[in-house]
């Protein structure tokens, strides 16, 4: 690697290069040897469906995968940094929820408030570190930081242990965590996604104007095409484990597919509209009942004197900025926070705190969110996932019978992921894992559907894929859903309600 000083104006090299890579590990390989180059005049997309090998190849971009023969050519300067990892950092999907390294984190634990260690490092602990592990603390970082601090409206959340931390709030911890530490190249994973309309529009903006820099090369990997931002000069396509040629951003667009109203199959949508109704349902008219709900973590108020009535068969959208309280809210009406039980709140006319558990609750209730995501790194087999929704766990731990298998087998094939019956979890990629997730949400045919970001991570096909079996399962007599999103886009037709909550 060339660490000299670029002193030559307009030069132009390879900042990154492989030719003809081939993973040592026969499981790492693409279908076809990879060739691919960035230069330092570039900033870059990597765009693909799900499953088709985008995160694969970031691996190999970042030596996480070996290369048969050649390795990978980088020549990052001017940086004097010696080490590949010093020079990359990336953001995967899974940073957006904690990280790989986050294994104690349990579903609930965000309202367990009382269990913390008093030693857990805060947002501000953290993100003050940077500097100490850098020996870098200059004028220009810190004029950086505090941009960042403005950007993501972090100064309220500095005092506030990560774990806390709503899905929104860690990406951009993450974000801000990332960029405090100089790389040469910012490798991030979907950025956007989680993150409330004004918020993307400011990262959008500071990327923007960090990527002007001659020392910093962006490389954004993204399912939804129609979030490649304007400072993108180029796309790279990667489908069947392939890596398509490099194309301007310009080249790109003309040769996008384009995608049909709707693409759940007649079939399927007569299947999931004739499937047999449950016996043990609840029939009532109130679905979900609170009554001057308040919700407090020491001097922080979260909801304020809410009250909120949900009646059978109505679809909801449940919106506001991150941080707002919506993943707080559904963690009362799931019953995974434990002040659900102080709080006035009724669920199919049955008044919480009356004798039912949290277990006959979540009977009657398919549930995806952000938290559920992070919480899922059991590396079963996929239809074990799928089958865990039937049980009500995080994990599998009693074994379903063939008939519950068969079920969970149709809800694969509705979301277009049969295929990935054994394979195991962690194999998937982010936007497979989000399709199980989904698929684990619907697999009792549940009165109540609550769906916080279902979208995530999904490629535009899937997105509409996943809308379509919203409202066909919501043409289902006696359903009744509860929606979060922050993309106007993603909210299915049959939406009919909305409340939106605003941030303290």
């Amino acid at each position: 690697m060339d660490n000299q000083a670029n002193t030559l104006t307009g030069q132009e090299w390879p900042v990154i290069k492989i030719i003809d890579g081939v993973c040592r590990m026969p499981e790492w390989r693409m279908a076809e040897p990879v060739n691919f180059t960035l230069n330092n005049s570039e900033q870059l997309a990597i765009v693909g469906p799900n499953g088709g090998g985008k995160t694969r190849l970031v691996n190999i971009l970042i030596g996480r995968y070996p290369l048969l023969m050649r390795d990978p050519e980088y020549d990052f300067r001017p940086s004097q940094k010696t080490m590949v990892s010093d020079n990359i950092k990336y953001i995967t999907f899974l940073d957006a929820y904690g990280g790989d390294n986050d294994r104690t984190y349990y579903l609930q634990q965000r309202w367990n408030r009382t269990e913390m260690d008093e030693a857990t490092p805060t947002v501000g602990d953290r993100l003050e570190g940077i500097f100490k592990l850098t020996g870098e603390d200059t004028p220009e970082r810190r004029a950086l930081q505090q941009r960042l601090y403005s950007t993501f409206a972090l100064q309220p959340l500095l005092d506030k242990p990560t774990p806390f931390l709503s899905s929104g709030e860690l990406r951009k911890f993450k974000l801000t965590e990332t960029l405090l530490a100089s790389p040469r190249v910012l490798i991030m994973d979907n950025p956007f996604i989680g993150l409330d309309a004004s918020t993307r529009d400011d990262l959008c903006e500071l990327l923007a104007t960090i990527s002007r820099k001659p020392d910093l090369q962006i490389i954004l990997v993204l399912s939804k095409t129609d979030d490649i931002p304007p400072f993108i000069t180029h796309i790279v396509e990667v489908s069947d484990n392939i890596v398509r040629p490099k194309q301007t951003l310009d080249q790109y667009p003309h040769n996008k597919e384009a995608q049909p109203p709707h693409v759940l199959e007649k079939d399927m949508v007569q299947a999931i509209l004739g499937m047999p109704y449950k016996d043990n349902e609840y029939h009532t008219k109130e679905v979900v009942r609170m009554n001057g709900i308040s919700i407090h973590y020491g001097s922080r108020t979260i909801l304020k004197d809410l009250s909120w009535v949900v009646n059978n068969g109505e679809r909801w959208a449940l919106v506001g900025r991150n941080g707002a309280g919506k993943s707080t809210l559904l963690s009362l009406v799931c019953a995974d926070n434990p002040q659900s039980y102080a709080c006035d709140i009724a669920l199919f006319d049955q008044s919480r705190g009356t004798g039912e558990s949290i277990w006959d609750i979540k009977k009657h209730i398919g549930y995806v969110s952000p938290e559920m995501h992070r919480a899922y790194k059991r590396d079963l087999p996929t239809i074990q996932i799928v089958a865990s929704g039937l049980k009500d766990s995080v994990g599998l731990y009693v074994k379903p019978n063939e008939k519950e298998l068969e079920v969970c087998r149709f809800w694969m094939s509705v979301f277009g992921i049969e295929h990935l019956c054994n394979r195991t979890f962690m194999k998937l990629s982010s936007g497979e894992q989000r399709l199980a997730l989904l698929a684990r949400a619907f697999v009792k045919d549940p009165e109540l559907l609550i769906l916080d970001e279902p979208l995530h991570g999904l490629d535009n096909r899937n997105r509409r894929l996943a809308k379509d079996i919203i409202e066909t399962f919501c043409l289902r007599h006696n359903k009744t859903l509860i929606m979060v999103t922050h993309y106007e886009n993603e909210m299915p037709a049959c939406i009919d309600h909305r409340i939106e909550l605003i941030r303290n």
